[in-house]
C-alpha cells in the first residue's frame, strides 16, 4: 500500500504547518483557552479564507478543493501537534462528512458556508445510557406536519458552545438500541425550547450538556433518509475516528520532541540526562510506539473505502494502537520531565491531558478490541 502524500497534498501539509508554527503558538493556545470564547475565531477566517483548509475535504461539486480523508488526515496531524482548539473534527469531518454523502442542493450550500468559514458543526450524539453506542438512542423525534417535534437530552457534545449548527441523532421509530429507527436532524443554534449548560473540560476545550423541551425544527432538517440513519452514521463515525487517530499521532510526535529537547538541557551529575542510557531506551520505546501508531492510522484511512466490515475493522485497530500509544508516549514524556511535566506552564502536561481525553474520545481500548473481534467474527 501506499502512504505518499501527492504533490497538492504535501504542499497542503507545509503550508498549515508553517502556519501553525508562526500563529498558533502555546501561549497564544493558552490565552483562548482561559478567554471566555474559549477559541480563536480570528483563526478559524484564517482555516478558512487564507489557507482554504475548511473545503479541502469537500468534492469539487460540492464547492470544496476536491480532497476526502486523506485531507482530513493531514489536517488533524498538523492540528494534534499544534493543539489546536478550534472545532474542525465536528464541523469539517462528522457535521461535513454527513452533508456530502447526503448531497443535493442545501448540502451544498451549507459546505460552502463551512468552507467560509460561517458555519460549525458539533455532533449531539451521547446520551446519559449509552456509553460508546451509536443506536443507543433515546432523544425522540415525533414528525408533527411539515415538522419534527424533539424531546429529550445528549451529553457531552463537544465543541457545541462555538457551533451554529448542531447535528443531533434522534429516534423516530422503535425502542430503545434498536438499530431501525434513527434519523439525523441538523438543528440551528438557539432553537426555541433548546437550552444548553456550557463547561470547560479537563483538555482546554468546551463542552455543553443539550437539553430539548419539545423543540420544533422544520422537516427540511433531515439528512438522509428517516429512521435509516445509522448506517450513514457509522461511516463517518470511522472516518472521524481515524482522524482522531491522526490527531493522536500528531500530539506524540509533539510529545516525543519536547522530551527529546528537555533531555538534552536538563543536567544531573554535571552531564544531560538525554545521556543516561535508561532515559534513551525509554524514548526509543516512545517512538516506535508512535511509528506503529501511526502505520495503522494510514492504513485506516486507506480502508475507509473498503466494505463496511473492513473499514470498521481496520479504524477500531487504529484506535486501540493510538489509545495505548498514547497512554505509553504521555507517561513516558511526563516522567522523563519529572514535576514540570505536569504544570501548567510547561506545553507538555496540556498534551498529556489531550492525549488522556483522546483515549477515551469515541470509545475507549477496551471498547474497540471489543468491537474488533466482533467484527472480526462476522
Amino acid at each position: 500500500m501506499d502512504f505518499t502524500f501527492s504533490d497538492e497534498q504535501q504542499m497542503l501539509r507545509d503550508l498549515l504547518a508553517r502556519y501553525l508554527d508562526e500563529q498558533y503558538g502555546f501561549d497564544k493556545r493558552m490565552a483562548a483557552v482561559n478567554s471566555a470564547e474559549g477559541w480563536r475565531p480570528a483563526c478559524w477566517q484564517a482555516f478558512a479564507h487564507e489557507l482554504g483548509i475548511l473545503a479541502a475535504g469537500f468534492p469539487e461539486e460540492l464547492g470544496g478543493l476536491g480532497g476526502g480523508s486523506t485531507e482530513n488526515l493531514i489536517v488533524m496531524e498538523a492540528f494534534g501537534r499544534a493543539l489546536v482548539l478550534e472545532p474542525y473534527l465536528s464541523t469539517v469531518v462528522l457535521g461535513g462528512g454527513v452533508l456530502k454523502r447526503v448531497g443535493g442542493e442545501s448540502a451544498a450550500h451549507l459546505i460552502a458556508q463551512i468552507g467560509a468559514g460561517e458555519v460549525r458543526i458539533a455532533w449531539a450524539q451521547y446520551e446519559a445510557q449509552s456509553r460508546y453506542c451509536l443506536h443507543d438512542v433515546q432523544l425522540s423525534a415525533r414528525r408533527d406536519g411539515d415538522s419534527y417535534v424533539l424531546n429529550g437530552n445528549k451529553t457531552v457534545v463537544l465543541d457545541a458552545p462555538y457551533a451554529t449548527h448542531l447535528l443531533v441523532s434522534v429516534r423516530t421509530a422503535g425502542e430503545r438500541r434498536e438499530r431501525n429507527g434513527i434519523s439525523l436532524l441538523l438543528v440551528e443554534q438557539g432553537a426555541d425550547g433548546l437550552r444548553r449548560q456550557d463547561y470547560p473540560t479537563v483538555d482546554g476545550g468546551r463542552a455543553a450538556e443539550l437539553f430539548f423541551d419539545n423543540v420544533r425544527v422544520p422537516a427540511s432538517a433531515l439528512l438522509g433518509a428517516q429512521d435509516q440513519g445509522l448506517e450513514l452514521l457509522e461511516v463517518v463515525f470511522d472516518e472521524a475516528l481515524v482522524a482522531l487517530c491522526a490527531e493522536g499521532v500528531g500530539i506524540m510526535q509533539r510529545m516525543l520532541a519536547d522530551t527529546v529537547a528537555y533531555a538534552k538541557e536538563r543536567k544531573q551529575f554535571g552531564v544531560p540526562i538525554g545521556t543516561f542510557q535508561a532515559l534513551q531506551h525509554r524514548m526509543v520505546d516512545m517512538y516506535i510506539h508512535i511509528e506503529q501508531a501511526s502505520a495503522l492510522t494510514y492504513l485506516a484511512n486507506l480502508k475507509l473505502s473498503e466494505s463496511p466490515v473492513e473499514r470498521a475493522r481496520a479504524a477500531s485497530a487504529a484506535k486501540v494502537r493510538v489509545g495505548k500509544a498514547l497512554k505509553a508516549v504521555g507517561q513516558g514524556a511526563v516522567q522523563v520531565h519529572g514535576g514540570m511535566g505536569i504544570t501548567e506552564e510547561l506545553a507538555v502536561g496540556h498534551y498529556f491531558k489531550r492525549a488522556t481525553v483522546i483515549e477515551q474520545q469515541f470509545g475507549s481500548v477496551d471498547h474497540h478490541l471489543r468491537r474488533y473481534g466482533e467484527l472480526a467474527g462476522s
